[in-house]
């Protein structure tokens, strides 16, 4: 698969499909590779990408510092990723796009959305994360790796993510480096020589400015309710895709159409039309 410079970050991607551009930003927290739209959870039974492809160009990608995508050692927040996201658009020569977040992509869209509401022709979000427990989950996580840093030093951190190759989803000691840790050894030989307490302060103002709420964080709700974009929301029903995430965001979002079924009834058969019509309903 191809791979961009985007902001100074190496970003793989994917386009399939044709018709009018749609930029789909991944589920899958901080391990949100492009073929998570097709293996992970419930995403993987639900063919959303081939069924959109049929119409659209879909534009799929790893969020910095997931899958294949590159990384840098900063204090990450969600202008980042808007960088990221716009970035791409530009490298592609498409000025505005669909956007569709899975999971706490639905985030990283809504952040574009208010940055650059431009570039954005509707929104569709799928299963937001969110919710009080997805706060204190994420963290617990960067807390964890935080004193596990503390403890042991950045090369006992790098030393970590190169021998398991885990996610920080999935091993949180590791940290959200972790993915360019395993791959990359100038990357992770850079991480080990950082000064330790200038890296543990940019972890606590991480979670500080990526999960600052008890609802769905990367944009603020005055900002949603101004923003006037037409929106398709999906709820989830668990509890780092509480329904009342979803429920906050329609509220935010006036004139944001809601489907109401539960996750149970959100299938192949049923979720990739409702999107489709929905985005079509937008081009007519």
């Amino acid at each position: 698969m191809p791979v961009v410079t985007v902001d100074g970050i190496p970003t793989r991607y994917e386009v399939t499909g044709s018709g009018p551009p749609l930029l789909l930003f991944s589920p899958g927290g901080f391990d949100a590779r492009l073929e998570n739209w097709t293996t992970l959870g419930r995403y993987a039974g639900l063919g959303l990408v081939t069924a959109l492809s049929a119409r659209y160009t879909c534009i799929c990608f790893d969020r910095r510092e997931s899958g294949r995508s590159g990384g840098r050692v900063q204090r990450l927040g969600w202008p980042d990723y808007v960088r990221q996201a716009t970035g791409l658009l530009d490298h592609l020569g498409v000025p505005a796009a669909h956007l569709m977040g899975g999971c706490v992509g639905c985030s990283a869209a809504l952040a574009v959305a208010v940055a650059c509401p431009g570039r954005v022709t509707s929104l569709v979000l799928f299963s937001p994360a969110g919710g009080p427990r997805y706060r204190m989950t994420q963290h617990a996580r960067l807390a964890a790796h935080a004193a596990f840093a503390a403890e042991h030093g950045l090369a006992a951190v790098a030393d970590r993510a190169r021998a398991n190759g885990l996610s920080f989803t999935k091993d949180p000691q590791a940290g959200p480096w972790a993915t360019v840790l395993a791959r990359d050894p100038s990357f992770a030989a850079g991480y080990a020589a950082l000064g330790r307490d200038w890296y543990l302060a940019l972890v606590a103002a991480t979670a500080r400015l990526l999960f600052d709420r008890d609802t769905v964080p990367g944009a603020e709700p005055e900002d949603l309710m101004l923003s006037g974009l037409p929106a398709l929301i999906v709820p989830g029903q668990d509890a780092s895709h509480a329904p009342s995430a979803a429920r906050y965001l329609q509220e935010c979002l006036p004139g944001a159409q809601y489907w109401d079924v539960p996750v149970t009834a959100q299938t192949a058969a049923t979720a990739p039309g409702r999107v489709l019509a929905f985005l079509q309903e937008q081009d007519a």
